[in-house]
């Protein structure tokens, strides 16, 4: 940005507008940063278009992945040098898949304004670790962004088109002024209308279906049978080629060193589970192909008695080749269909992969006379059908494989949450999807040539070779460079201290957000005794710990109780059918915390500061029945506030006499971070092996933590 605004300020001649950088921080803390510009700032009305610069990765091309309106979207593929776009990130953003968001989130739902969002996705493994560093920064990926940014700002700023299109975005539905766009080959940007694309997916949907319709009834019952069993070798080749990985999945933490092994080294997948997706694609279509054989010679010894045996095994094969061909427009068409209902961008992706086979067959194999025998597909027939699907899909599904595989570093977000095979098993389908449908056109070729014991024993050598790597540590799970996410915080807990005179509970904890046991770095840690387990449950407030490790070592040490935050009651009144609680929240030396309030025991709650409301009263959102405030100021921000508690009319608890303190629910949560690194947490730091890194993000602890809480009945 600040390279940027050199840029642009020595070609700022000739501009209709301003361009305004904002460095912002407080994204991570729930995107305060922006919404404070937008809402505060004495300049946000005279914002009519946002431009955000993400990063989930740290190399390859800035790729445009939202976009608001076709006009913004077509301003910038017209001027960008290498434009790097995908409509299919945008989908699987706003579906809800990604757990997270960027501040282009506030400038278009608060601010209402169009705009254009672009990130990094490229080694995201290394997202919010130590190794999220400028080193590992490629000058390339830098030098991508700055030219197409440039001149596409030094285009908006010069234009006064660009502005009253921008203007009148404000006043207008988003819905309409949708597009599809992606780039190709990383030279050319394609944009063009969602409505356009609907109208154009029908008309092929249409046409597809009378065609299919026609020749079915030209068929008759030979050729509906037919139909039905091709359609049937698509549904055994997705099944195969879903189940094969998904053993491997299952198979992996048992015999390799990590559970996710392919994290540091992403082209493993190939042979972990790319060849056991594709022999189970083969051998779906294998079955249907028999099927289909076995169907279609019946039919030949019915109708034509005349043709010898050799002659109707080989005009057999060549009709079910034909056949299982063909089942991939059936394919390709169901998706579309459904894209196209669903309004997906991505449909586009299906169109291709429909038409351009099936304009090659057309052109190179489709005869208009029923009686003239089948012949053998033709080489060039695949070249033609493959050339456009695969040069508009091939990055993408390079780079979906990639960030599955890069996510997986930080996926349990409560760990021990998640299943240490989860991970292998997101990643065996998404590649056994893509390798089933993708490859039904090839796999087509395969059944009556020579190259069948070939393909074997090539996905059998290269499985063979993946799993050995994997399994022997050859070819390690975790470098230097990429890291498995390890957390070490020394907590300070004194949630079920049961009166003032009780000591608080201090130990060093240690945990993963990547799926798997904490085996292997223990062995680095002889001599520190931790014990680790699922009986080592620590709720840090934003999230729980369900699986670590734990040790009481020296961790009297590093911290005092003055720094111990406190929540006190400071009175319980009921009036009008209300009861409304005040508590005193201190955290000390503290100006990092999360609170969690009960929402099953609170309708809604204020947070006041010196007489100032930080949170108002309305509406309060809940996740698994707690709405959870995260706070982060600077050095003079305030550490004494005012809760105010307004209890829910069917609050229900158990009395002071039916339980135990230590047995009643919280009704306040609270965690304090503090940026220290205490003794024993440097020591265990010192010790853990190089492949390991600390994972930082808002809901995060630092290296020191403090936990206490408020019982229902105080």
């Amino acid at each position: 940005m600040l390279e940027l605004a050199r840029g642009v300020a020595q070609w700022a001649h000739g501009f209709k507008s301003g361009v305004l950088f904002l460095f912002n921080t407080g994204e991570e803390e729930g995107l305060d940063g922006a919404h404070s510009f937008i809402t505060q700032h004495h300049w946000r009305n005279s914002v009519r278009f946002a431009v955000d610069l993400e990063a989930m990765g740290i190399s390859g091309k800035s790729t445009l992945f939202q976009g608001t309106h076709q006009w913004a979207l077509e301003s910038f593929a017209a001027v960008a040098k290498y434009p790097s776009a995908q409509i299919a990130t945008q989908d699987v953003f706003r579906s809800g898949a990604i757990k997270s968001a960027t501040d282009f989130q506030i400038y278009q739902e608060v601010a209402g304004l169009p705009g254009l969002d672009f990130a990094y996705t490229d080694r995201t493994s290394v997202y919010h670790t130590k190794n999220d560093k400028m080193k590992l920064l490629k000058p390339g990926s830098l030098q991508h962004i700055g030219e197409n940014m440039l001149a596409f700002l030094l285009h908006a700023a010069a234009s006064p088109k660009f502005m009253k299109d921008a203007h009148q975005a404000k006043q207008e539905s988003t819905e309409q002024k949708k597009a599809i766009f992606f780039d190709i080959l990383g030279k050319y940007m394609i944009v063009y209308p969602q409505r356009l694309a609907i109208m154009f997916h029908n008309s092929i949907i249409f046409q597809s279906l009378l065609i299919w319709g026609t020749s079915l009834l030209m068929g008759g019952r030979h050729g509906l049978v037919s139909f039905g069993i091709s359609c049937l070798s698509i549904i055994l080749m997705l099944i195969f080629s879903i189940c094969l990985p998904v053993v491997v999945a299952f198979a992996l933490p048992h015999i390799s060193p990590f559970p996710v092994s392919f994290v540091a080294n992403p082209w493993l997948v190939i042979g972990l589970f790319g060849s056991p997706a594709l022999l189970g694609a083969f051998i779906g279509q294998h079955i249907g192909f028999i099927l289909l054989k076995r169907h279609i010679q019946q039919v030949y010894l019915k109708t034509k008695p005349g043709l010898t045996g050799n002659t109707i095994e080989y005009i057999v094969d060549l009709e079910a080749e034909r056949w299982i061909f063909k089942s991939g427009f059936v394919q390709w068409l169901i998706v579309l269909i459904l894209g196209t209902y669903l309004k997906v961008g991505a449909s586009y992706i299906a169109l291709i992969w429909l038409v351009s086979p099936a304009f090659a067959y057309g052109l190179m194999e489709a005869t208009l006379s029923p009686a003239r025998l089948p012949k053998q597909l033709k080489v060039v027939t695949l070249v033609l059908a493959l050339a456009a699907p695969v040069v508009s899909s091939a990055g993408l599904v390079v780079r979906m494989v990639d960030v599955m595989a890069g996510s997986i570093v930080r996926a349990d977000r409560n760990p021990g949450g998640l299943p240490d095979w989860l991970g292998n098993v997101v990643v065996a389908v998404g590649i056994a999807i893509v390798v089933s449908f993708t490859f039904v056109y090839l796999l087509s070729y395969v059944h009556i040539s020579g190259a069948k014991r070939t393909l074997l024993s090539l996905l059998c050598t290269l499985f063979g070779l993946a799993l050995v790597m994997v399994s022997s540590g050859i070819v390690p799970a975790f470098t230097e460079d990429i890291a498995r996410s390890v957390n070490v915080v020394h907590v300070v807990d004194t949630t079920r201290m049961n009166d003032r005179n009780t000591e608080p509970s201090s130990y060093i904890s240690l945990f993963s957000n990547t799926p798997g046991k904490l085996t292997k770095e223990l062995t680095d840690l002889g001599g520190e005794e931790f014990s680790c387990g699922r009986n080592m449950t620590i709720d840090f407030v934003t999230f729980t710990m369900k699986y670590g490790c734990r040790s009481y070592k020296g961790s009297n040490t590093g911290w005092s109780k003055s720094e111990v935050p406190l929540l006190q009651v400071e009175s319980d009144s009921a009036s009008d059918d209300t009861r409304r609680t005040i508590v005193s929240v201190d955290t000390k030396s503290s100006t990092r915390w999360s609170l969690a309030i009960n929402k099953q025991e609170i309708d809604d709650f204020t947070i006041q500061v010196d007489s100032e409301n930080l949170v108002q009263l309305g509406d309060k959102s809940q996740l698994d029945g707690w709405h959870t405030v995260q706070f982060a100021g600077g050095k003079s921000s305030p550490t004494k506030f005012q809760l105010t508690l307004f209890w829910s009319s069917n609050a229900t608890h158990a009395s002071p006499k039916e339980a135990k303190v230590e047995d009643y629910p919280f009704l306040v949560k609270l965690r304090t971070d503090v940026n220290r690194v205490t003794p024993m947490v440097e020591k265990v730091l010192e010790k853990l092996p190089r492949w390991c890194t600390p994972f930082g993000k808002s809901t995060s602890p630092y290296t020191l933590a403090f936990l206490t809480a408020l019982p229902v009945n105080v």
